[in-house]
């Protein structure tokens, strides 16, 4: 049977607009006009006899066709990028691509790049940061970085480090703050995880904080610390991600109570293949980490900021 001969420019042209959600942003990358890269896709939605786009308010979104197209093609140019970059040089260069939660990169990962790169020149590392909420499949990954307990679905995942959370605020704030009581006095900061102030009040003996106490909620611990160090509450945070903020003695940690609801993990797509890339990044982050273990009990499979 025949194959259909399906223009490369026309895939590249759809991976781009589907990255981008956008035709002109998809234009702008590759060089070429709002109607080449519609042309393109037109051509291609034909060739596949399917919708690959739909226009909503906002711009544009994938239809089911499309979504199940976009990893496949992300992960087809990126090997096919892998062997050309090996003719550039007379060291076989590899790119790994890293999605890592925001807190986690820059609590440890950020500090170290140096010394992986001294490690592994060879290696083009692709950092993009998320805040526990990723597609590993849509944005092409080879890892994600996580936290949570460790069971994702389809999905292979080795244990970092703990992330115990503890009451973090500005030195300002705890000069008023004699006991864990204390705190019910201040806006209490949090994650979309409901139960965290709860589970680290009722460990410090207090009761859990009433429906109309004042909370601001944050998609990420990084920005929650900006707001602590301003003075706006109580964080409750993984305190081994902000140890330069309390060396620094812009946060203070004014009680040693900590609480354990998840961990952070190296996740790979089942379905995704190890590269040489992989097993160095995987090796050398353990080796920095110097990690003891897993704890016995996990938190919960998936979650937001930390």
């Amino acid at each position: 049977m025949t194959r259909s001969y399906i223009p490369l420019n026309a895939l590249r042209a759809f991976e781009a607009a589907a990255r981008h959600l956008s035709f002109t942003r998809a234009a702008i990358e590759l060089n070429v006009t709002h109607s080449a890269i519609s042309q393109q896709v037109r051509v291609l939605e034909e060739q596949l006899k399917c919708q690959l786009f739909v226009r909503v308010s906002r711009g544009l979104m994938l239809t089911t066709e499309g979504e199940n197209l976009l990893p496949v093609l992300n992960e087809s140019f990126d090997r096919i990028a892998g062997v050309l970059d090996r003719f550039t040089g007379t060291h076989a260069r590899e790119k790994l691509k890293v999605g890592v939660v925001g807190t986690f990169a820059v609590g440890f990962l950020l500090a170290k790049l140096d010394h992986f790169y001294r490690s592994f020149p060879h290696i083009d590392l692709h950092l993009s940061t998320h805040n526990n909420r990723v597609d590993p499949a849509a944005e092409g990954l080879d890892f994600t970085i996580r936290y949570g307990g460790g069971a994702w679905h389809d999905t292979e995942a080795e244990f970092l480090c703990r992330a115990p959370l503890s009451a973090l605020c500005s030195p300002a704030l705890a000069g008023e703050i004699r006991s864990p009581a204390d705190i019910m006095k201040f806006t209490l900061l949090r994650s979309y995880r409901r139960d965290e102030w709860t589970s680290w009040l009722r460990a410090a003996g207090e009761s859990p904080p009433s429906p109309t106490h004042r909370v601001m909620v944050f998609d990420s611990s990084v920005t929650m610390l900006e707001a602590a160090q301003a003075g706006a509450g109580v964080a409750i945070a993984p305190v081994n991600m902000f140890t330069h903020l309390l060396n620094s003695e812009r946060i203070v940690q004014p009680f040693e109570i900590a609480i354990e609801h998840g961990s952070y993990w190296l996740t790979r797509l089942q379905s995704r293949p190890v590269t040489p890339a992989m097993e160095d990044f995987s090796a050398w982050l353990a080796g920095a980490l110097n990690k003891k273990g897993p704890p016995q009990e996990g938190g919960p499979g998936d979650g937001v900021t930390a």
